[in-house]
């Protein structure tokens, strides 16, 4: 009992903040992981963690505990909803290029997010995600969260933060960054699209009998599919340069709590 009052406030506090960094990153917030393996393996991970650090910060049940608690979920909301955003950048890429096809109207339920998202911005996701896996990604991700305590232990200043908008900002930094890529992604079959609305609006121009709604439509089909299949061998560059600046942000998120 002594044990345990000594230690399972701050194994509380590390339970939290992996348990909340679950909840919200890519490959393990997927719909279909069953909830319990999520559950054992933050579990699992906070015994690690708490293993190397955590008899160095110990934390006891206090007024100011439930904030304690509050902060450390933010904390592992924050960072999983870092990694997360630059795993959208697919997906709002497959949005501006479906738009351009025409497969707007045709949006498909997603099983692994649980919401309604684009096909082509379907078919990237997954694609990206079994490259995610195939490089070790997932290793990195959980890296990432049991050291994070060496940068942000249980005695951090996030409120502060978040009262100064220090997190504000850099959360509309990676926002801005994310739509960057994607628009990234999506430039030359945007360009390859708008170029042939061009030119079936001037051949609409020169020979009105031509059914341009008839025509214009498997044209710019059969256009955005050659044109999706040349690029997808490029398309593992910009991938891995999504990854790097998804771990880039998540460093630059922990540095600034170690100045």
């Amino acid at each position: 009992m002594e044990w345990i009052q000594q230690y399972f406030p701050s194994f509380l506090l590390f339970f939290c903040r992996i348990s909340s960094f679950f909840v919200v990153v890519p490959v393990f917030s997927a719909k279909n992981v069953p909830a319990h393996f999520k559950i054992g393996l933050a579990f699992f991970v906070t015994l690690m963690a708490f293993s190397v650090v955590g008899s160095s910060t110990l934390a006891t049940f206090d007024s100011l505990y439930f904030l304690s608690i509050i902060r450390e979920i933010l904390v592992g909301i924050f960072l999983g909803f870092i990694a997360y955003l630059f795993f959208t950048v697919v997906q709002i890429a497959g949005s501006f290029v479906d738009i351009q096809i025409g497969f707007g109207i045709a949006n498909v339920f997603d099983p692994l997010t649980g919401a309604s998202s684009p096909i082509l911005g379907n078919l990237k996701y997954m694609i990206a995600m079994l490259l995610f896996l195939s490089l070790n990604g997932h290793h990195l991700l959980l890296k990432a969260i049991m050291e994070s305590y060496e940068w942000i232990p249980l005695s951090n200043e996030l409120f502060t933060k978040i009262y100064n908008g220090q997190i504000t900002e850099f959360v509309i930094k990676s926002f801005s960054t994310v739509f960057a890529l994607s628009f990234q992604m999506a430039a030359p079959l945007i360009a390859a699209l708008f170029l042939t609305d061009v030119g079936l609006g001037l051949l609409a121009r020169v020979a009105p009998q031509f059914n341009i709604l008839v025509i214009g439509a498997p044209l710019k089909m059969l256009i955005g599919f050659l044109l999706l299949i040349l690029l997808f061998p490029a398309y593992e560059s910009i991938f891995k340069g999504s990854f790097v600046s998804m771990f880039d942000y998540m460093q630059k998120f922990i540095g600034m709590f170690t100045g």
